[in-house]
């Protein structure tokens, strides 16, 4: 299922909640939804983009935006696990290079925690074993979401793309249903549904403009 930015949001998929009361966009109607996804082994997320969250829920919580957090796993599936999130939110400890980043940038407190709580519900991204075998289908839904247009591309350039992706999700050892379905490109990545229930924004990385687009959708 790909996802198109003016239509109404997919529902998000998650396997447990692990902090707050489990949600979801058709639950959430006339509220505004920021949706922080995220890897447990990801120091940007931790050092930018939940700090970034953290700011929004805080400032907006009470004019009706929701802020929700969605762990993935697309690579390094040892450490991006369920039971990683689950030791963050009791204990406030990270791990792996998430651990490493933050303690070179004196960012952690005694025992690798975070200065930080995070306040909002939390979610793992439902996570399905790969079987290896990748269908065609899957390979150009998954290019049509990171290309659009990729049709108008040379013919070489399209053998090597498809090759690329048939490579990279044969490598992969779970699906993760929640980032595919979403089409994102990687972690941190932030999904916004207006209080309609469309989707309004779909972004990689930090942006730094989160706050602007949350306070033109409180005005519309």
């Amino acid at each position: 299922m790909s996802v198109v930015i003016g239509q109404k949001a997919p529902n998000f998929a998650v396997s447990d909640w692990v902090q707050g009361a489990p949600t979801n966009f058709d639950q959430e109607k006339d509220h505004i939804v920021l949706v922080e996804v995220f890897q447990v082994n990801c120091p940007g997320c931790f050092m930018h983009a939940l700090p970034e969250a953290i700011n929004i829920y805080n400032k907006y919580k009470d004019d009706g935006v929701r802020v929700i957090g969605i762990a993935t796993a697309f690579e390094d599936y040892d450490k991006n696990t369920l039971d990683n999130l689950k030791k963050l939110v009791e204990t406030g400890e990270v791990i792996g290079e998430t651990k490493n980043a933050l303690s070179m940038y004196g960012q952690l407190q005694a025992g690798n925690k975070l200065p930080y709580k995070i306040p909002f519900p939390l979610a793992m991204d439902k996570l399905t074993k790969i079987d290896g075998k990748v269908s065609d289908d899957k390979v150009m839904q998954f290019i049509y979401g990171q290309i659009p247009e990729f049709d108008s591309q040379s013919e070489e350039y399209r053998k090597q793309i498809i090759q690329r992706v048939r490579d990279y999700m044969k490598s992969k050892e779970y699906s993760a249903e929640t980032f595919e379905k979403f089409a994102l490109q990687g972690t941190p990545s932030m999904i916004i549904v207006d209080r309609k229930g469309i989707l309004r924004d779909v972004s990689f990385g930090q942006s730094g403009n989160v706050d602007a687009v949350i306070r033109k959708l409180l005005s519309e």
